[in-house]
């Protein structure tokens, strides 16, 4: 199984999801329980192109949740780097 790692950033993300849309306590857990599939598959999460070319995401606990990372073959590890209410309109698209 890959190695599962969280960038600073999407930490922050969390944090701030948290905060903002009055998320349960238990949020981290149900966000490391959305990632057990990918660290078995770690190709198994849907592409980005454009400016994002080379990442994949998931959909996190709720459906509006987009996990988007990274992995590295090397050392076998996924590494996320944003975690982003895929609703908003600053979120990451394929294009930008």
């Amino acid at each position: 199984m890959s190695r599962i790692a969280l960038s600073r950033g999407a930490i922050d993300d969390l944090d701030s999801l948290i905060a903002s849309h009055s998320l349960p306590d238990d949020t981290p857990a149900r966000v490391a329980r959305s990632l057990r599939g990918v660290s078995r598959f770690p190709l198994a999460g849907a592409p980005l192109t454009g400016r994002w070319r080379g990442f994949r995401f998931v959909l996190g606990p709720w459906r509006w949740m987009v996990i988007v990372y990274r992995y590295d073959e090397a050392p076998d590890t996924v590494v996320v780097v944003a975690v982003e209410d895929g609703r908003s309109s600053a979120a990451v698209t394929a294009s930008r």
